[in-house]
Formats: structure tokens, C-alpha cells, sequence
């Protein structure tokens, strides 16, 4: 499947199970989202453990990828506006002693490609080319937008 139609899927089907499940009215508002990373047209989504999270990291090494997340935002159980957005990210060639920490100080966990840019992960970045925050999993401007044309905030929030 396409990385942006299936990261906006998930997001939408994540934000529908939230609403479902808050046992009585559903709340009026709910986000979900999805991330996942794209490496030559493969997706990478979260290691399983320390052997897959170390051959992800291997394979990002020195390498250009993308970050695909989408969101859906739900109006009671009705998704009323839903998007995607990529981001570029190049990694700096890591030896496999620095590979071997970062597993071990386990950051990967939870992590689509295994990294995340707002720990230990940004020394893995030599680049990023687009939203820095869409790589952490939110991407902020769009979604503020899309609450903006919902009227979930009255105005933008600066």
C-alpha cells in the first residue's frame, strides 16, 4: 500500500478506536496518527526488538529516507478532515559500535525506523529537508490548520 494512504488509514482507524472507546459519548473531538519510515520503497515501522531495530539502523546508515505521517481528525465517530505529510531525513554513516549504543540505550523502542530526532537520535541526523516535527510523529502546522477550519481552537494559537 501507499505510505501516505496507509499512514492517514491507521490514523483514521486509531482515532476512531479512541472515540469508541471512551464508554459512553464519544469526546466531541479526536486526533489520531500514524508514522512510519520509507527507505527505497520499503516501510519501516517499529522494530520488534534489538535485532531488527540494529539491522533498521544499519540500513539508514549514510542513506537518505522519508517520513511519512498521516493524521485523521474525528468529529465524534465521523473522520471530517484527514492529511499526510513527508519529510526527508539523511542519516550520517554510523559505525556499528555507535549502532550498538543507541540499541542498547533503547530509544528505538515505540519508533517507526527505529529513531526518534528528539533524543539520542538527532546525532544519527545529518539532514532533514521538511517538517521536523512530521519525523516526530505530529505534523504540527497541518493539524493546527485543520482545527482551525473545524473551529476545534477559535483562532491560531500564538
Amino acid at each position: 500500500m501507499d505510505p501516505a494512504a496507509m499512514t492517514v488509514r491507521n490514523a483514521r482507524l486509531k482515532a476512531l478506536a479512541s472515540a469508541r472507546a471512551s464508554g459512553g459519548k464519544p469526546p466531541a473531538w479526536t486526533l489520531g496518527a500514524d508514522t512510519v519510515v520509507v527507505l527505497e520503497s520499503e516501510i519501516l515501522g517499529k522494530p520488534a526488538g534489538d535485532r531488527e531495530a540494529r539491522s533498521m539502523l544499519e540500513r539508514l546508515s549514510g542513506r537518505p529516507h522519508e517520513v511519512f505521517t498521516g493524521w485523521s481528525l474525528v468529529h465524534d465517530t465521523t473522520p471530517v478532515e484527514e492529511g499526510h505529510s513527508v519529510t526527508r531525513v539523511s542519516f550520517r554513516a554510523l559505525s556499528p559500535a555507535r549502532i550498538d549504543d543507541f540499541v542498547r540505550a533503547r530509544e528505538w523502542t515505540d519508533k517507526a525506523g527505529g529513531y526518534a530526532i528528539q533524543g539520542r537520535g538527532a546525532y544519527l541526523i545529518r539532514s532533514i529537508d521538511g517538517d521536523p516535527f512530521n519525523v516526530m510523529g505530529l505534523p504540527i502546522t497541518d493539524v493546527v490548520e485543520a482545527f482551525l477550519r473545524q473551529g476545534v481552537i477559535p483562532r491560531y494559537p500564538l
